[in-house]
This record gives C-alpha cells, structure tokens and sequence, in this order.
C-alpha cells in the first residue's frame, strides 16, 4: 500500500516506527520476560564478548548464595594482631599468605598477612607493614619482634565476612545490564552461569538482482550453525554490486546489541517471498528491508507486501526519503517489517534516525548519539522541503562537509565523523551558521 500526497515529517516516522516496535521489543524488556527470551550462558562467554557481554541483560533476579567476602580478610599487607596487645613488642608467628587458612593468633604474637589473606581466630585488627621498623615485606617476615602500633583498634584494616554482600542479599535484578563489575560480583560470590535475555533477532533483507553477497555460504552452515548470506542464482555477476547494505546494517544492529542475519534476493516476488520467509522462519522477531519501495519498475518489497500490510509513505528527508513499515505475515507467524531505501548512505542514515533510537535503550545504551551545534566551515544547499543529512567532520571546532548529498557516496560516509542536520526551511547555509551535529 502506498500513502499518496502524504509526506510525514521526520518525527512522526520515527514515532511510528517505534510504535511498529514496541510490543516486540517488549517481550525483551519486560520485568519478568517470558522463557523463551532467555538463554543461559557462562560468566567466561559474557566475560569475553565485546563490552563485558555486549549489552546482555539478566533475565532473573539474582541472589547471594554466600557472603561478600565470604570470610574475615586483610584489606592490605602487614601484620594480624590482638587490639588488646597495642602498644606491646610481640612475638611474630607463621606468615598468613592469600589462599591459606591459618592458624588461631595466641595472645601476644603478630602474624604477617597478606591482602587478602584470612584473619586468623583470635585476631581481630591489621596493621600495616609500613609501620615497621623495615617498612615491607619481604624484609620483615625476617623479624623475630614487632611493636604492635599504640593506635590499633578492633576492626582496623579487616574486611568482615559480608561486608559487601550478605549471603541470601540480591545481587543484581533481572533486567539489569551485565558489566564489567557486575561479571566480577557474580563470580566473587561462586556464581559462574546466569540466564540473560537473548538479543533481538533482526531478519536484514537485501533486495535487487544486481546484488551480489558480501560472501557466498550456505544458509545453515554445518560447521558454525551461521546462517550466513544467501542469495538465489541470478545469473547476474557481471552486473553484480556489491551487498554494501547487508554487512553495513548487521555492523549497526550488532553496535546495539541485536543479532542479525542476512538474505539477499532478486527483483522477483516470488523469490522474494520465499526467500524472506524462510529467513523469519521461528527465529526473526523483526525484518528489515532495503530497496524496494520507490516508484521504479521493479519494487519487489513494494510490490510483494504492499498487498498484505506494508505502507509505504515518502518522509520529508533527504537522502531516506522513500520510507515503508507494517506488519506482515510470513509463513505462520506476522512480524513487524521496517523498509529503508536501497542506496547504502540512505540506508545507514535511516537506521541512524529511525531504528537506532528505539534499539539502543534496549542495552543500556543512550537513544541519541552525543550531539553538539557547531559553525559551519563551509557553504552549502538543501532542498528547503527536506530535513537533510549530510556527512561531516569536526575540526577546529568548525563544521566541514565530507562530499555531497548523494545516496551513494559510502565511501564519503566512511570517511566522516558526524552527521550533520541541516533543517527543514533552510535552503542555504552560510559560513559561521549552526549547525547540528551527531558524533558518530
């Protein structure tokens, strides 16, 4: 379905795209998520994926099953004494190192020990070895004697036994952002496997014969379980392109913390329906589109879902101005379908402006990119009709386009470090003019 003789403003898109969204990306966020949004992984396999986990959320409350720190210990390197004994010489008995139970302290006697280290029975203050008339160690594991500080006081330099975290205490609440910290607590109290919320699962749809993969593998590989990229047999590679769209949205969906997988199909419904529909299967829970939905002889994406639930609707931006989304039904199942334009500086803007807001606070992530108004460095023109975003870079604290406004210049984009707005209205921009700028 086409929306004809509307133009949507760049805002009430983005509003309906998260609209679009939102009882899906619900599912995931959810205080109490459903089962089947969890998977259960180890602390090593979050620990060692990008970010301490790559925006993992806990799918369960998680509580202490011993105390933080599960025992009385030096909090620094020095001697473990009776307070009662301050301001006496007294005997120094074995050394207490990390990792070994002691012996009970007897009365007037003075244990080294290490940080971390168990406080021996009969203990209950450290001093360090600073305070000594040899100032380290290993040098004063040689004493026979030690004054005991006059200063010294129960408790001074001991950690207590849950002291951080009482056994039964809650860790951390389902829902919360699995960090660096976070990985540390959970191991520190004998956890090593937590359940955590599965990524968002984005179907990435590549359309137009000319295109050819970013690479060929099958679609269920036997080795690795990658669904990979995989597209028909066209016949087409001497006119082949590049899938500049696939491996650049899979990069932008995965800086938020979504899964992706990709299929490219030719202009050719029937292909494309079966193509997509197997790639959603049970496993996507929304599919993105490129290309497709302008006013050219060869639309697939317009053509084939238009009928069954896809609105396309033209948005006063420029480049990203052709725009679709809705909700279809593909096999047993209907999922939300967002449709960008096929050119890849449209596209990567679109994700930009229109999904990257709704998916980066799923992970703990701010909905806008770090945004700034700056000088231009440079004149310029827009269409005064379309809000447009152009490639930029700062320097000098001045705004400095990176080539022109065309949709295909993705080298240009590669080679910029912001976005740069240029508003609805303005038709002409001058040297010294603000302009609004979102550091990518």
């Amino acid at each position: 379905m086409i929306r004809k003789g509307t133009v949507r403003t760049i805002g009430r898109h983005a509003d309906a795209v998260a609209t679009l969204l939102r009882p899906t990306l619900a599912r995931l966020t959810s205080a109490a998520p459903d089962p089947s949004c969890l998977e259960a992984r180890s602390l090593s396999d979050l620990a060692a994926a990008a970010g301490a986990g790559a925006h993992r959320r806990l799918g369960t409350r998680i509580v202490a099953p011993r105390p933080l720190p599960a025992f009385d210990n030096s909090q620094m390197d020095g001697f473990a004494v009776r307070a009662g004994d301050a301001g006496r010489v007294v005997t120094v008995a074995a050394p207490v190192p990390a990792g070994h139970v002691p012996a009970p302290l007897a009365p007037g006697t003075a244990a080294p020990i290490m940080t971390g280290a168990p406080i021996p029975e009969g203990a209950d203050a450290v001093f360090p070895v600073e305070r000594t008339e040899v100032g380290a160690f290993p040098a004063a594991l040689g004493l026979d004697r030690v004054r005991v500080p006059d200063d010294v006081v129960a408790g001074a330099f001991v950690r207590p036994t849950g002291s951080d975290l009482p056994p039964g205490a809650v860790v951390a609440e389902a829902g919360a952002l699995v960090t660096p910290a976070l990985l540390g607590a959970l191991a520190a109290v004998g956890i090593d496997r937590v359940d955590v919320v599965r990524r968002l699962r984005v179907l990435v749809v590549s359309t137009g014969s000319e295109l050819a993969p970013a690479h060929d593998t099958d679609a269920n590989d036997p080795d690795t379980g990658d669904p990979g990229t995989d597209r028909p047999d066209t016949g087409t590679a001497g006119a082949a392109i590049g899938d500049a769209n696939g491996v650049a949205l899979v990069a932008a969906l995965a800086e938020v913390g979504a899964e992706a997988r990709t299929v490219v199909v030719p202009d050719d419904e029937t292909a494309f329906t079966a193509g997509v529909t197997a790639g959603v299967g049970d496993w996507a829970d929304v599919v993105l589109t490129t290309g497709g939905i302008s006013a050219g002889a060869y639309e697939v994406v317009r053509q084939a879902l238009g009928p069954r639930g896809l609105v396309v609707t033209p948005v006063a931006m420029q480049p990203g101005g052709p725009q679709a989304l809705g909700s279809v039904r593909f096999g047993e199942r209907t999922v939300p379908v967002v449709s960008f334009p096929g050119n890849p500086v449209s596209a990567l803007v679109s994700f930009e402006v229109f999904l990257r807001p709704v998916l980066a606070p799923l992970v703990g992530l701010p909905a806008g990119r770090p945004t700034a108004v700056l000088p231009s460095a440079e004149a310029a023109t827009s269409p005064a009709t379309k809000h447009q975003v152009r490639r930029g870079r700062v320097e000098d604290g001045r705004v400095h386009l990176v080539g022109g406004p065309s949709s295909h210049l993705l080298a240009h984009y590669a080679a910029a470090t912001h976005l740069v707005h240029v508003p609805v209205g303005t038709d002409t921009v001058a040297p010294g003019d603000p302009l609004t700028v979102w550091s990518l």
